[in-house]
């Protein structure tokens, strides 16, 4: 027994040692070939200034570890749809390009400008939700990895300015509104809006309609299947003008706020001296003003969900994301898609603040503090969940500056014309999706 014994040992003794040896020669081959690809990337996005800076930060241990690959990354701000589209048009695209409306990835899709990302799509499956998948889909193709998210249904308040008022955050949007009329009481406007960027006005109306008209109407509308003259689209107007109209407690006025861009409008209601106490936008208004806030978290701001509407969730979130796609498919594309899918990547940025992961498997405790922290589980948890609609809609008529801003910045000037207003955005839509 005892010799049998010596001899099952040797027998385990070197399967072990060949298996050691073999996960060597694969770590070998596996670096090996780590430091033969190489090649050159171009990135285009929209992220500049502090975005590019946490970026770039997430970028350094890919360049450290594969240094035969160069990466020339280029930040083009809010005119990231026009810069890619006459890239296209001129037949010299990114290798890599950054966007924030899947829409216009879907024109690029069909068109056959893009490259499927297929090799991307098990590690999506695995650590994202079904719905961030599909949002990257298109025709069945994968082509869109969303690298960045962003809980958009978050109101932001100056704390200091609430507790003048002696008011709580509300959770109802009934509750919203008579804060809202305490506030001015207490000396302070309610509300700062950036009306001079068209896309806050779209967030407000979204969050509002997928709260009043549900998830399937709201399905409905982003894919023109329900017109915008529909009763649900009027009521929920109606709910927005309950904010717009409310002029003497808007800072500026609606013409303050129709000169009024998103930056400024976080930087009315984070400081010492605010003009209003409360800007409604997504979890990453504090980065805006991240290097020149006066404020801390918590103390000195802090946020609350959108306010529910009827018998809406209040694990209901509007979101929008930060998409990359694929203009030329090379090893060295593909060694830096499978390094940003990594919890790594997404840590480095959550660290840094401004940003929020789709990734379920980036830690929480990546995060900076308690907000962000809040903001990117309820991300991650949501029961309900829909991108922007303005921006899965075709850019001609939502995100990157479509007819859509433009009228519902119309429908901040008057409004009370919402049966005109519905009328319109629906001629446009027609004329968009060409249905």
């Amino acid at each position: 027994m005892r010799g049998r014994s010596t001899i099952l040992r040797m027998a385990l003794a070197g399967a072990l040692a060949a298996l050691a040896l073999g996960a060597v020669g694969s770590a070998l081959a596996t670096t090996s070939h780590a430091q033969k690809t190489s090649g050159k990337i171009s990135i285009v996005a929209k992220w500049t200034a502090d975005e590019q800076k946490s970026f770039e930060a997430v970028l350094a241990p890919f360049k450290k570890a594969n240094p035969g690959i160069k990466i020339k990354f280029t930040g083009v701000g809010d005119n990231i749809t026009q810069v890619l589209s006459t890239a296209v048009a001129g037949g010299h695209p990114p290798d890599i390009g950054e966007i924030p409306q899947p829409g216009l990835m879907t024109q690029f899709a069909q068109r056959g400008v893009l490259k499927p990302i297929t090799f991307a799509k098990a590690g999506i499956a695995r650590t994202y939700k079904p719905v961030w998948l599909q949002l990257g889909t298109v025709n069945g193709k994968l082509y869109g990895f969303f690298f960045k998210g962003a809980d958009k249904s978050t109101v932001w308040y100056n704390v200091k300015s609430f507790k003048n008022a002696g008011v709580n955050p509300p959770k109802t949007w009934a509750d919203f509104l008579k804060v809202a009329k305490t506030l001015k009481s207490s000396g302070t406007d309610a509300y700062s809006i950036g009306g001079a960027d068209g896309w806050t006005l779209t967030d407000l109306f979204e969050n509002i309609f997928l709260r009043s008209a549900g998830a399937q109407k709201y399905d409905l509308l982003t894919q023109h299947k329900l017109k915008w003259t529909d009763q649900s689209v009027k009521d929920a107007l109606k709910t927005m003008a309950d904010v717009l109209s409310d002029t003497g407690n808007i800072a500026g006025g609606k013409d303050g706020a129709l000169q009024t861009d998103f930056p400024t409008s976080v930087s009315n209601v984070f400081t010492d001296s605010p003009k209003a106490a409360m800007v409604i936008e997504g979890d990453f208004v504090p980065g805006v003003v991240a290097s020149k806030n006066p404020l801390k978290p918590v103390t000195g701001f802090n946020f609350f969900p959108f306010p529910q509407i009827g018998s809406s969730s209040p694990q209901t979130v509007m979101g929008g994301g930060d998409a990359l796609i694929v203009f030329k498919d090379t090893p060295a594309v593909r060694a830096l898609i499978k390094y940003l899918l990594t919890p790594k990547a997404g840590s480095i940025w959550a660290k840094r603040g401004g940003f929020s992961s789709p990734n379920r498997l980036v830690p929480l405790s990546s995060y900076p503090d308690v907000m962000s922290r809040a903001t990117a589980k309820a991300l991650v948890n949501a029961t309900v969940f829909r991108f922007d609609m303005s921006d899965l809609a075709p850019a001609s008529f939502g995100g990157g500056g479509g007819t859509e801003w433009k009228l519902l910045q119309d429908f901040l000037s008057n409004p009370s014309d919402v049966d005109g207003t519905a009328s319109k955005l629906e001629a446009a839509a027609t004329k968009a999706y060409g249905h």
